[in-house]
């Protein structure tokens, strides 16, 4: 594993109101030799919008949205678009993230579903469709659907604490059949609880998912689950160590200190590229040999 030598790739920019305070968790997607990202971020009033910006080598991302390309526009989401994480299903990239409003004083937070066209987006045309509430009312978040279906059915692992469950859908607005699949394991660096981070990738050895674990000293990490590919509730590896725990100072101070937190992935020949926020401050990269997230046996 080599973290980015340029980290942190995305700061806050000072002159955007929109994201003068925080820039971190983004999704992101490979195509036509570009990667794209969709990041969070935060200006001085406190809510969560996304911008957007492209790289061609991944790491440097000298194009970058000016202003937001997704922020809140109802109630249920009025304090914050936050952590997207997006799939390309079709002709659409599918966009979930965490819909969030303050109510009496406490953070309600729910798991919402948007997409748009290719050729919109790559034209930065932001006609984003409906917005989405797969499970109304149900407190939960970390969301990413699988790149296709399985069985017949669209899959979606989401996480109501402190698991990371799955659900199924044949249309992507009625989801069903919640049950928990990966679960907080005691006296490691996961025991608290568990969350998925970008979209699973497909490899002929399974589904390989990145995920974040939190400890009991709130301390974020990642870890790495080989999935089956017929049933991805099949866990057929999972890491036992972290491959990305907070020891730079940019993932130990800050907003919130002592984590790495990841809503996107891509593989570039071989190469896989992990993108994740420090201390929920900043947007950071670290690089990975394939072979090293999958198991040895």
């Amino acid at each position: 594993m080599k973290r980015f030598q340029g980290n942190p790739i995305l700061e806050p920019v000072a002159t955007h109101a929109w994201e003068s305070y925080r820039v971190f968790n983004a999704a992101a997607f490979y195509i036509d030799k570009q990667v794209h990202i969709l990041y969070r971020a935060m200006g001085n009033d406190g809510v969560s919008r996304i911008g957007h910006a492209i790289s061609t080598d991944g790491y440097h991302f000298g194009e970058r949205s000016p202003s937001p390309v997704f922020e809140p526009i109802k109630d249920i989401e009025k304090d914050g678009c936050e952590d997207p994480r997006i799939t390309l299903l079709g002709e659409r990239y599918v966009m979930t993230y965490t819909a969030l409003h303050r109510h009496n004083q406490q953070c309600v937070y729910q798991v919402s579903v948007t997409s748009i066209n290719i050729e919109d987006f790559l034209n930065k045309r932001w006609k984003w469709g409906d917005r989405l509430l797969p499970f109304p009312g149900i407190l939960n978040k970390d969301a990413v659907i699988f790149p296709r279906r399985i069985n017949g059915q669209y899959v979606l692992f989401h996480r109501i604490e402190p698991n990371i469950c799955a659900a199924y859908s044949v249309d992507l607005h009625r989801w069903c059949d919640i049950k928990a699949v990966i679960k907080p394991r005691p006296k490691t660096w996961d025991c608290c609880k568990v969350g998925a981070a970008g979209p699973p990738i497909e490899l002929n050895e399974g589904w390989l998912l990145i995920y974040h674990g939190v400890n009991f000293n709130q301390v974020y990490s990642l870890g790495a689950t080989l999935l089956d590919k017929d049933n991805p509730e099949i866990v057929l590896h999972r890491s036992e160590k972290t491959i990305l725990t907070p020891v730079e100072d940019y993932e130990r101070f800050g907003k919130v200190p002592n984590v790495v937190f990841s809503c996107g992935n891509v593989m570039i020949d071989n190469q896989f590229l992990i993108y994740y926020g420090g201390a929920d401050d900043v947007l950071c990269v670290a690089t990975y040999d394939l072979s090293e997230l999958l198991p040895k046996k």
